[in-house]
């Protein structure tokens, strides 16, 4: 990075710098175009919560440290921003005040700070092994000082990308998200598993592309063991969803799997993975707040909450649920929705990398999971339109105009990137690269 602005000097080589380069620039687009959708659907979605103005206090503070963590210019920036992003939001997941809503913030919050505290140790071994105080794309890791010390900073580089993966709900630090999703209202839910989680898929990719380099890792033990855990966590997370009756928790699940393939692509370091992998952050963002949405909107209208309820719901809501099915679509990746692009990606940069195995096995993983995708999702809106005669069907209404209004306009996004998907690939081509 260059050109960056020092906030606050704490000591030589310590301090609070801002910058903007081209992968910040795309979260905060992603993650301001999410809040503004999610704003205007929890304006009407307030009448369900208990503490509006609470939630929307922390909503605000939320995005403002994800604004911040977009600009870090370094990892000192960048673990602060996280830290106070993770205390920010908590008090969203805990506003209905229930015991179990109590739990699942305490999880939250206790999975988050383990896992930034784990973040941290990559910060005191790039400060003394690094040559430059911003983040760099190619890394910062001096060469003439980290001769012979490269066993011990390939450990350190695992467990800080581990610990960041946590918020990711990267295995094995997934399990505060089927926890703490059901539990939140739909607009806090919507936003923690569209963009939430892909603030530790950021500090992810300044860590391996910025800090230590993929030169450096690409190659070594580390780079198998995570594209290892990242697989485990794609098939593991898409298993748990086609079990789960709950309709949040079974969206909570996907949320596991998909994100993991964004990981997947990251760890792949292979340019056209890492633009499959950029892609899948935005495409998925789009996707899962669409659904998270809808789910809300049959929570809010109608007061069902598990999938087994919802026979013939698709004849009272058909624009909740025809958003529900464009938006299930891309995500199981059928073109030409959005969702398809990202994952031949991945799967043509997992292929081209010719790693033993793995190079394979990813593609196997990733098209296996997305029948299981289609498994979870497509029956909802099968049995939501077509119950099947002598089926007793559900009773219920539309969703509120407002609410119905950002459903829309993700649903839309997802044809639209999807046919129209070159503008978007060619500005991700070029982020992609330039990490290298």
């Amino acid at each position: 990075m260059t050109n960056a602005v020092t906030l606050l000097t704490i000591s030589d080589g310590l301090s609070i710098q801002f910058a903007s380069d081209g992968l910040g620039r795309i979260f905060l687009c992603l993650d301001t175009v999410m809040w503004i959708l999610a704003a205007i659907y929890a304006s009407k979605y307030k009448e369900h919560m208990k503490k509006p103005k609470q939630f929307f206090v922390f909503f605000g503070l939320t995005y403002l440290m994800l604004a911040a963590l977009s600009m870090a210019a370094n990892y000192l920036t960048m673990y602060l921003c996280f830290e106070f992003m993770t205390l920010l939001s908590m008090p969203m997941v805990l506003n209905d005040g229930t015991m179990e809503s109590i739990a699942a913030a305490r999880k939250y919050l206790m999975y988050s700070i383990f896992g930034a505290t784990l973040g941290l140790l990559g910060f005191f071994f790039s400060a003394y092994y690094g040559t430059s105080a911003v983040f760099v794309s190619g890394g910062v890791l001096d060469a003439a000082k980290t001769a012979g010390k490269e066993g011990t900073l390939l450990v350190t580089a695992f467990i800080s990308i581990v610990g960041f993966g946590a918020k990711a709900g990267l295995f094995p630090l997934h399990a505060w998200l089927p926890t703490a999703h059901p539990v939140a209202p739909a607009p806090a839910s919507a936003v923690l598993s569209g963009v939430i989680t892909k603030a530790g898929v950021l500090c992810i990719l300044r860590i391996v592309y910025q800090v230590y380099g993929a030169a450096f890792l690409s190659g070594t033990w580390v780079q198998t063991a995570l594209i290892v855990l990242a697989l485990i966590t794609v098939f593991m997370g898409s298993m748990m969803a086609y079990g789960e009756d709950l309709l949040k928790k079974r969206l909570a699940y996907s949320t596991v799997s998909q994100v993991s393939y964004v990981l997947f692509g990251v760890f792949t370091m292979n340019p056209a993975a890492v633009l499959g992998a950029l892609l899948h952050v935005v495409y998925h963002s789009i996707i899962k707040d669409c659904l998270f949405f809808g789910a809300g909107a049959v929570i809010f209208t109608n007061h069902k909450e598990y999938v087994s309820q919802l026979r013939g719901m698709g004849k009272k809501m058909p624009v909740t649920y025809g958003c529900f099915t464009i938006c299930s679509l891309g995500l199981i990746g059928i073109p030409p929705f959005a969702g398809f692009l990202s994952k031949w990606y991945l799967a043509t940069g997992s292929l081209s990398e010719g790693l033993p195995v793995l190079s394979w096995l990813g593609p196997a993983v990733l098209l296996l999971s997305a029948l299981l995708t289609a498994g979870y999702l497509l029956p909802i809106s099968i049995q939501g339109f077509f119950p099947g005669e002598g089926e007793k069907e559900a009773e219920g209404k539309e969703a509120p105009g407002r609410m119905l209004f950002s459903m829309l306009v993700l649903a839309a996004a997802t044809v639209l990137l999807g046919i129209f998907a070159q503008p978007l690939s060619d500005v991700m081509q070029q982020i992609a690269g330039g990490l290298f």
